[in-house]
């Protein structure tokens, strides 16, 4: 009786068997077209086409295209696809209810598209995170930030935050401060200051640089020094522009800013050698 059911069975196993085994093939074959197509699509959306739209296309091409794939999965196992649709539609009511965050999430991409605050490739400031803009997906942001870690975003996060665009305009402005000691003349400090901004690479020429009297205090005269760059030279130029400062103050032998603090003793001022300085 045993061999009997084995020899019965045995045509249904082997029939599961070759169906496990397509199912597979068809999954392998499946993803590498998938794959295929989307690279396809999106290498055909070449320039002037943006390419932060051609991603997201991508993108959403991509996940399509895995639902067909796994439809015709089931149907290849004899589920009835009509059915399958009901179920999908159960489940997606279900994890809407659950996660209704995604759709904000999705409608937020969406905007960013539409209004373009920024695009792949640009410096931006968003939801608090600094750095340059790898990808709008359907979902998340990726930054990759100045220090080389990639970071995810959720888009409604970026879409209701301020959003900072540093690539946008042809020029950025470096703020920088140098305190002056209250005998320097400043006339000749500034003189000098414009005169070595000049020889910094990559500073702009058109708008000049700004060096002047920013305020006062105790110690002296505070110049504002206010060189402008592209955004790509912005930290070259943070950096060169602080060493010009340092040196050209230096070389030129000015005092360093100090705030004199005299000691008194029984009510006597203390002989100056006595006096102390704090810069």
């Amino acid at each position: 009786m045993n061999t009997g059911m084995i020899q019965a069975a045995a045509p249904l196993l082997i029939q599961f068997a070759l169906k496990v085994v397509g199912a597979i093939a068809l999954w392998v074959i499946g993803r590498v077209l998938i794959r295929f197509a989307v690279r396809l699509v999106v290498r055909s959306l070449k320039y002037p086409f943006d390419q932060t739209v051609a991603g997201y296309i991508g993108t959403a091409t991509s996940v399509l295209l895995n639902i067909a794939l796994i439809v015709a999965l089931l149907g290849f196992f004899g589920v009835e696809t009509t059915t399958f649709a009901a179920l999908m539609a159960g489940v997606g009511i279900a994890i809407g209810a659950a996660w209704s965050g995604l759709l904000s999430q999705l409608a937020a991409g969406v905007f960013l598209l539409i209004l373009r605050p920024f695009r792949v490739g640009d410096f931006v400031s968003a939801a608090g995170i600094q750095g340059t803009v790898e990808e709008i997906g359907l979902f998340v942001t990726r930054v990759n930030t100045l220090d080389n870690v990639q970071t995810y975003i959720s888009n409604s996060r970026v879409f209701a935050d301020t959003i900072q665009n540093f690539s946008a305009n042809p020029w950025r402005r470096v703020d920088l401060l140098a305190q002056l000691h209250n005998a320097v003349d400043h006339v000749v400090a500034i003189q000098m200051l414009k005169a070595r901004l000049a020889k910094i690479p990559n500073i702009a020429s058109s708008p000049a640089p700004d060096v002047d009297i920013l305020q006062f205090n105790p110690l002296g005269p505070v110049l504002a020094v206010r060189p402008y760059c592209n955004n790509e030279h912005y930290w070259q130029v943070y950096f060169d522009t602080n060493r010009a400062i340092r040196e050209t103050f230096g070389e030129a032998g000015f005092p360093a800013a100090e705030q004199p603090i005299v000691v008194r003793t029984n009510g006597q001022r203390a002989p100056a050698a006595v006096r102390t300085a704090t810069s």
